[in-house]
């Protein structure tokens, strides 16, 4: 099935994401810049070249022939192809790169507005596997907005509720919640007939079910069942767990709670 999103819902969303960017890379010292994340070997300046270079690359630019084969924090072809640009781009000052970035992005912004619906329902390849374009620029979204806050955690700028409740964060959280069936089925093992509810608190609030009947898959309801396992966290935390950014943070758990305990101990399921 090919997922199929609204342009410009989708588009607003990626766009007020490399705005929040670039607000927080305005007037950054080069010490700012290499600030480590909680992304292993990437400092703030390795994750805004990582963005320049997947938007460089999906505007037809070849990735840089550069040997990452010495890195331990390589697990897969994706990870490769990132270390390329960042290893690629490591020498230029902060302030330079940033403005390679309001360049791609510009770029970028034109192109994605100009396309047509047609190609932006189209089947391509994506991290997710075959999907439409549309949904390839939700999981851009999704990655921007990631790198926003792995930012913010190193630089000790944490987003206010305001800053929270935005469309990129929304779009975020779509995509992220699409790919629970997965984490809940085939990850954490939840055994057919299982009914989990993951409730998020605070700014982004909202509540993901999933069945399990041979597959996990995201339900709108349970047709009045009371759920088998409930994981009860803030928002933003199941982010940073479903990111792979923090481990071992307390969640609540009602119901099965080994069931429970195992799906938070494989929440990480971004490449």
């Amino acid at each position: 099935m090919v997922t199929e999103l609204d342009k410009s819902d989708v588009l607003t969303g990626l766009f007020a994401s490399w705005d929040a960017l670039d607000r927080l890379l305005t007037g950054l010292s080069e010490e700012q810049w290499r600030s480590p994340t909680p992304l292993p070997g990437w400092d703030v300046h390795a994750v805004i070249a990582h963005i320049i270079g997947t938007e460089s690359a999906l505007s037809g630019v070849p990735t840089p022939d550069v040997d990452v084969s010495d890195l331990a924090h390589i697990r897969n072809d994706f990870g490769a192809t990132n270390e390329c640009w960042v290893r690629f781009f490591s020498g230029e000052p902060g302030a330079d790169l940033h403005q390679r970035f309001l360049a791609v992005t510009r770029d970028r912004r034109k192109r994605l507005t100009d396309m047509s619906d047609e190609d932006w329902n189209a089947v391509t390849p994506t991290p997710a596997g075959a999907d439409s374009y549309g949904r390839f620029m939700r999981i851009r979204t999704f990655d921007c907005w990631m790198h926003e806050h792995d930012i913010r955690e190193a630089l000790g700028l944490p987003a206010s509720k305001a800053k929270l409740a935005s469309p990129a964060a929304r779009l975020a959280l779509d995509e992220m919640a699409a790919s629970m069936g997965y984490v809940v089925g085939k990850l954490g093992g939840a055994p057919d007939g299982s009914r989990v509810v993951i409730q998020l608190t605070g700014p982004l609030a909202r509540v993901i079910r999933v069945v399990v009947d041979g597959r996990g898959r995201v339900v709108e309801d349970f047709g009045g069942l009371e759920p088998t396992a409930t994981l009860r966290m803030d928002g933003l935390l199941f982010t940073r767990l479903a990111g792979g950014r923090v481990v071992g943070a307390p969640v609540e758990l009602d119901g099965d709670r080994e069931v429970g305990a195992r799906i938070v101990e494989h929440l990480n399921y971004v490449i």
